[in-house]
């Protein structure tokens, strides 16, 4: 087992590995920024205001740079810095969660870095990074301990949080801004709701018949319990509440296989063009599993244009449905 001399060996060389693709940006305050590609940096969008902007270089070098272009959605802004030479900061794999991660800015007092963990999964599109925010950090470059990039760092999302545009997305939106000097939002035209669909053995325990002193609920059903038709505190399709007196999440999760039910197709939309109807039950996007309406539109937020694979359940059997990503 790795001891913690080394250990902190190897945090330190990943820390200094990626400070050499980490610049400082003089926006309304200096913040910092991460090199993407050569000549090109990424860094955050709420503090430029003006199209021109003084980038100091890990070697000290001052140099102008030029906004390319902006995204509110994900608050990245691209750079555009000649006479750059700083090497661009290569991607990783994205974190697991219990994963080691650290946050690295560029201070006017040179690098600095402070420690993460990976405790949960991205929400709503951001990487909860567990690391200390600290002055200047925005911008800056969320890695793994090998020293790849796993994200771009922004301290004003969440007040007192550090949380990041995972990397994946972060170059995808500089990648457009550096064509387009803008990022189109991707939509499908769909409400949805989510959704968990029961299991064969939780199908079976929905229609147990009532014993003869077990009362009835409304229609001739099952009782009604806290959360609807079942006995004994049952929630929907039988999950039993947890301790809080809700619906165990963890087990309901587990025992039902979750999906989005399509409430309403907008008139003339990609999803209307790709056939889907209301009560298609959207499974996968892409074979990842869609639990809840924002994880949706974060799939398809950045990807106008693109040819996408929905996995559908319709009338009790699944198919695949394509579709193309819509521009707004």
């Amino acid at each position: 087992m790795t001891n913690f001399t080394d250990l902190s060996t190897a945090l330190a060389d990943a820390v200094e590995q990626a400070a050499r693709s980490v610049v400082t940006v003089q926006a309304m305050r200096p913040v910092s920024g991460t090199v993407t590609a050569p000549g090109q940096v990424l860094t955050v969008a709420h503090l430029l205001h003006a199209d021109e902007v003084t980038v100091v270089t890990p070697g000290g070098q001052v140099l102008t740079a030029t906004v390319a272009g902006r995204d509110p959605g994900s608050d990245l802004a691209l750079l555009r810095v000649d006479g750059l030479t700083a090497p661009a900061l290569a991607a990783g794999p994205a974190p697991r969660v219990g994963e080691l991660l650290l946050a690295v800015g560029r201070t006017g007092h040179g690098p600095q870095a402070t420690l993460g963990f990976m405790e949960r999964r991205a929400d709503r599109g951001w990487l909860p990074t567990g690391a200390a925010p600290f002055r200047g950090v925005s911008g800056g470059a969320l890695v793994s301990s090998h020293g790849t990039l796993v994200g771009v760092l922004n301290a004003g999302v969440s007040r007192g949080d550090l949380l990041a545009v995972p990397a994946e997305r972060a170059l995808r939106v500089a990648g457009l801004l550096g064509t387009s000097g803008r990022v189109p939002r991707g939509y499908l035209g769909l409400a949805t709701q989510p959704v968990h669909l029961p299991t064969a053995g939780m199908e079976q325990d929905s229609t147990e018949a009532p014993g003869p002193h077990r009362p009835r609920g409304p229609g001739g059903g099952r009782p009604w319990g806290p959360f609807g038709p079942g006995d004994r505190g049952r929630g929907p399709w039988g999950a039993r509440p947890g301790p809080d007196g809700r619906p165990d999440r963890d087990r309901f999760g587990q025992a039902g296989r979750p999906g989005l039910t399509v409430v309403q197709v907008e008139p003339g939309s990609p999803g209307e063009q790709a056939g889907l109807r209301v009560g298609d039950i959207l499974l996968a996007l892409d074979g990842t599993p869609m639990r809840h309406p924002r994880e949706l539109l974060g799939q398809i937020r950045d990807r106008a244009g693109e040819l996408l694979k929905l996995r559908v359940l319709r009338g009790g059997e699944e198919q695949d449905v394509t579709v193309t990503v819509g521009e707004r």
